[in-house]
């Protein structure tokens, strides 16, 4: 099992999620890493969001964490090396970042980066083991005021 954390990038107005299209899973879906040799999940989350998407500005919604989840990544093939299957502790963070500010793909993990409306959420992402965990994401989102 490897530790890894998200951020889970909104925009100003909460009703948009910025979204990469992974080259791995051939799906839109979340940012995110490996904790590898860093235990501040915060500090990696906004890492790997900046890094994948391009932002230059993206700050948490709330210290706290918004969810950790128990994630199975598929066998796949990174960097031309096989990848068994495993699982993931996933810690994720509420994130924002303006809808304005440039954004392009980190192109040797995602082809693409954009905003994805929320109620479009389930339409771009093809990962069906996904889709719940970003269901709960934004209803926490909600639930918790932020």
């Amino acid at each position: 099992m490897r530790i890894t954390s998200s951020p889970w990038i909104l925009n100003e107005t909460k009703d948009k999620v910025l979204m990469i299209y992974h080259k791995i899973y051939r799906s839109w879906g979340w940012c995110g890493g490996h904790c590898d040799g860093n235990e501040n999940c915060v500090e990696v989350a906004l890492q790997e969001g900046k890094e994948e998407t391009g932002l230059k500005h993206l700050h948490l919604l709330s210290p706290e964490i918004l969810a950790i989840d128990i994630l199975p990544v598929p066998p796949h093939y990174k960097k031309g090396k096989y990848v068994t299957s495993h699982v993931h502790l996933n810690v994720t963070y509420a994130c924002v970042a303006k809808e304005t500010e440039t954004i392009s793909p980190k192109l040797d993990e995602n082809s693409g980066v954009k905003w994805i409306p929320v109620d479009e959420i389930a339409f771009w992402v093809k990962e069906e083991d996904m889709k719940p965990v970003y269901k709960k994401l934004m209803e926490k989102i909600f639930l918790l005021g932020h």
